[in-house]
């Protein structure tokens, strides 16, 4: 446990990265960014100066040996994550790392028992900032309820307004799919069993090569079915919305995000641009967890555990956009003890006093 302020290095200075630096400097209380990682100079800079004092690196080594670090941020592509964590996890530091954890199923295994080896309670915080959102929260506490009876299924919808050059099939699941896959669990309680892709008519607006949008399916143990429609190139903006199908009653979420306007015998209601305005609540609430956490020598939200289950059900997925089939979801292992909730919001409050 520590007193002062968290002194914190956010390793990748892209839009997520800069987000960060902005954020903690201008909106979470007991924590500094002390280090920007960044190879790019002019973009370290440009994020370094929205943190009056920190020093920028080239490698995440060159910045722990400028300055005292107690937590780093990964908001570095996901194929750079793993040698960052590896780093951290030796250095006994806090992490939040953005989605993914890894890239691969069997790395996100090697960092779960890494951090069992190196620690003696989870110090990894994956960034899957749905559960933070007031909406996730009110879902997950009408379910466990019961006030409407069990729940049946989910639909999800995911649309962004376009995709940047590159982005190919799997990354539909790997960059945004992956969301869903994480809050399911949560919404049910359950782990993911079962998972289908199925791929009506193509956007004629999507680039040629990408065969969009799809709908993936996936059911729990219970036999609970979500259906995700996740659909990239929708133009009109950004918007996420989730259906809650229950024995007596649906819940709806994400349609209504900003005002509605009714004017000329039309009404209508803004979209959100992108991710950013869309969750922007639920990421500031997501850090000022995760420092008070830190700042405690635990974590308060989503574990490598989870970031690992995810890249599991994230790689079968996969496996179905390219099958067909329903294919089945194995787990290496079942949850560690190690992983079982073992710090409260009460910790959390006490960390922030």
């Amino acid at each position: 446990m520590t007193t002062q302020n968290l002194r914190v290095a956010v390793v990748g200075a892209g839009m997520m990265g800069a987000d960060h630096v902005r954020r903690i400097t201008a909106k979470i209380s007991n924590a500094d960014v002390v280090a920007v990682v960044e190879p790019d100079e002019a973009r370290a800079a440009a994020a370094a100066a929205l943190a009056p004092g920190a020093i920028t690196a080239a490698s995440f080594d060159e910045a722990l040996a400028q300055t005292e670090i107690d937590g780093v941020i990964i908001a570095t592509p996901g194929f750079l994550h793993e040698p960052i964590l590896v780093t951290a996890l030796e250095r006994g530091l806090a992490v939040l790392c953005e989605k993914p954890l890894t890239t691969s199923a069997a790395d996100s295994l090697r960092i779960v028992e890494l951090e069992q080896q190196h620690a003696d309670r989870p110090i990894i915080q994956v960034g899957f900032m749905r559960r933070f959102d007031s909406g996730y929260q009110e879902l997950k506490a009408l379910r466990e309820s019961g006030a409407n009876g069990a729940l049946l299924a989910l639909h999800h919808a995911h649309r962004n307004p376009t995709t940047p050059p590159n982005f190919n099939e799997s990354m539909l699941i790997h960059d945004s799919v992956i969301h869903e896959i994480d809050i399911i669990p949560f919404l049910t309680g359950e782990a993911i069993t079962n998972v289908e892709v199925k791929k009506p008519r193509k956007n004629s607006l999507a680039p040629a090569d990408l065969p969009e949008p799809q709908f993936v399916l996936f059911t729990t143990e219970s036999g609970t079915m979500a259906i995700v429609e996740i659909n990239v190139n929708a133009q009109f903006g950004y918007q996420v919305t989730t259906d809650a199908v229950f024995e007596s009653g649906v819940a709806y979420i994400g349609r209504e995000t900003s005002q509605t306007i009714v004017s000329a015998g039309v009404s209508g209601q803004g979209v959100t641009p992108s991710f950013k305005e869309r969750f922007a609540a639920a990421y500031d609430e997501e850090v000022q967890r995760w420092v008070d956490a830190a700042r405690l020598g635990g974590i308060d939200g989503p574990s490598a555990w989870d970031g690992y289950t995810a890249s599991v059900v994230a790689e079968v997925a996969v496996r179905a956009q390219q099958s067909g089939a329903n294919e089945t979801v194995e787990y290496a292992l079942t949850k560690p003890a190690f992983y079982e909730p073992a710090f409260s919001a009460d910790d959390a409050a006490l960390a922030g006093a």
